[in-house]
């Protein structure tokens, strides 16, 4: 199916344009995002309580999480590697994911799927030192990219897809010990290096706010507006704000330094980061289902 004919099937959908719509071409029984089943997704990670590295949750995670994305994509691997800190050895591993593998242009799809170890933002100074449950800062991008790439395995797009869930994006009090899943996905790319990527955080949010981020426009501009202009021809411009309001070091920074056109999808508007409170009812089907469309509308472009 072409993305004209895949977006005009989502401006029909219920909730995103009430009249003066037609499918055109794309069929009715065309794949369309879940948002039920996506959130499914994000309370099943929660389920399994907060899940930093080191802890038997983040174990019985990591075998969830590929479980899934054996079901969504043509193949799917861990990649594992060890991180020491303070002279303790922690087992971590990225989940990757791949659609189309035959195909040489190739697109990154990411999110994180750790949890912080610590509630540092957290109002209470008795809850400082816990670990959050992560249902936004963690669960909400990975619910909805294995929710997008169910429908990419679909609709079989032109490019190769590649997803990852990096772990550690959350392990450490400051940014050397951040994003280690991402570092090391970046210094072991091989074959999976990218002409460009997507990463996406924070976006269960239930008051889905998306500005444009800082680095991701020094970066990929280009990326960007390919972006923000899908999400507007869906009629999302209310999520996806026009302007910057924000510049973030996250997982994209890794891949930005080893040559990858990679951007930023997250809200950072989100009173509950890095807090206890960062729970599933502070999310909603809605948001995941905003930000997969616009992926999948990407993606189908290409």
């Amino acid at each position: 199916m072409k993305c004209s004919a895949y977006i005009a099937l989502l401006l029909c959908l219920p909730g995103i344009l009430l009249a003066g719509c037609s499918t055109g071409s794309a069929p009715a029984d065309a794949p369309r995002f879940n948002a039920d089943r996506a959130f499914t997704l994000l309370t099943k990670q929660t389920d399994f309580g907060p899940r930093p590295i080191g802890t038997e949750a983040h174990t019985k995670t990591r075998d969830f999480l590929l479980a899934e994305m054996k079901k969504v994509t043509d193949k799917a691997e861990r990649q594992d590697f060890t991180f020491t800190d303070n002279g303790k050895d922690y087992e971590l591993s990225n989940i990757i994911g791949v659609i189309n593998p035959a195909a040489s242009r190739k697109a990154l799809l990411a999110a994180h799927w750790d949890t912080r170890p610590i509630a540092d933002q957290d109002m209470d100074p008795a809850n400082l030192d816990k670990p959050i449950l992560g249902a936004n800062d963690g669960a909400s991008g990975v619910a909805a990219l294995l929710e997008t790439a169910r429908i990419l395995k679909e609709l079989k797009p032109r490019l190769q897809v590649i997803f990852v869930l990096f772990d550690g994006e959350d392990y450490g009090k400051t940014l050397d010990k951040m994003f280690l899943g991402s570092r090391h996905f970046a210094a072991h790319m091989g074959d999976y290096k990218p002409d460009y990527g997507i990463l996406i955080d924070m976006v269960g949010d239930k008051n889905l706010n998306i500005y444009k981020e800082g680095n991701s426009v020094n970066a990929a501009p280009e990326i960007v507006e390919k972006v923000w202009n899908t999400a507007r021809s869906l009629n999302y411009g209310t999520y996806f704000k026009p302007t910057v309001k924000y510049t973030i070091s996250d997982d994209h920074i890794p891949l930005i330094e080893k040559g990858v056109k990679m951007i930023d999808i997250i809200d950072f508007d989100y009173a509950y980061w890095h807090t206890l409170e960062d729970t599933p009812d502070k999310c909603a089907p809605k948001s995941l289902q905003v930000v997969g469309n616009v992926l999948i509308g990407v993606v189908m472009a290409e």
